[in-house]
Order: C-alpha cells, then structure tokens, then sequence
C-alpha cells in the first residue's frame, strides 16, 4: 500500500504540473494586456495578410513599438485594411516609411516590421490617422510551392517537346 506522503507528493506534482501548463498556455496565447503606454493610431492596406492577427506585434528593426488592434476588409478597395497603435515615445517616424508582414521562423506567426523612411522633415512623421502607403503583403507558403511546382512542370513540358 501506497503511504500517505507519496500520495501527498504526487498530488503536489500533479497540481504544480496543472499550473505550468495553464501559465505556459497564458505565455504563448499572449493574453496579457497591451504594455503600450500613449499610443497613436496608423493604418496600412494590404493586398494579403496571411495569418497576420489581431495582437501581433508591430516592430522596426526587431524592436517592439507597437501592435495590430484591428483587421478589416475596406470597403473601397475590399483589401484587408491593418490597425496599428503605436507608442507615442516612437512618434519620429518618417511618413516614407515601409511595412511588411513576416514570419517568426518557418512556420511561425506573423508580425508587422516598419523599415523607417529618409524623410527629415518634422511635418512628414507619422501621426494619428496617418497611413502608410508603401506596403509589402505577406509570403504565401502554399503559393511559393505552387509557383515552384508549376515551373518544374513546364520545363518538363518542354523537354517533352524538344
């Protein structure tokens, strides 16, 4: 028969377990609320977003600014149109500036990068409402194997043909 202090211990194993799965699962789903100070409010339309999501962070030169709060399809154009808050202690960057959606990794989640702009003049920063016109959708994983496949195949089809 089992004693009383092993039953003890694996019941403490088990529920300091339960925890860490639970504050493990906290960690990655990025729950925790936003750490932005003042913010203020860009937007960018893409023609893809991929799985670009609400929450995922906005940065320039792997630094953190920022965070997409909002994903929709604009109605003008019905191409995904990108929220963005950024805080105000980033408030020089140039209205010139670039964006473009990238991947944690291979196959990790996206996230925004901003590549600043050459502009020095003050009255071209970015400000509240402003948006940013030179954009860069996300890499399709799927089409860039199709496009790989679809090339191999013509030139196939014309080895075949020679």
């Amino acid at each position: 028969m089992f004693s009383w202090k092993t039953e003890f211990f694996v019941g403490i194993f088990a529920m300091l377990s339960i925890f860490s799965l639970l504050m493990l699962a906290y960690q990655v789903s990025n729950f925790s609320g936003s750490k932005l100070g003042d913010t203020y409010t860009v937007t960018a339309e893409f023609d893809n977003i991929g799985g670009l999501k609400i929450r995922a962070p906005v940065s320039v030169g792997g630094f953190r600014i920022g965070e997409v709060t909002d994903i929709e399809l604009a109605p003008s154009s019905l191409k995904p149109l990108v929220t963005i808050k950024i805080d105000n202690k980033y408030n020089v960057l140039p209205s010139d500036s670039t964006i473009r959606i990238l991947t944690f990794g291979l196959l990790g989640s996206n996230y925004l990068s901003i590549e600043p702009g050459f502009s020095e003049d003050e009255a071209t920063f970015l400000v509240e409402g402003s948006e940013i016109e030179e954009v860069y959708s996300a890499i399709i994983l799927e089409n860039l194997i199709g496009e790989f496949l679809f090339s191999l195949n013509s030139k196939d089809d014309k080895k075949d043909n020679n």
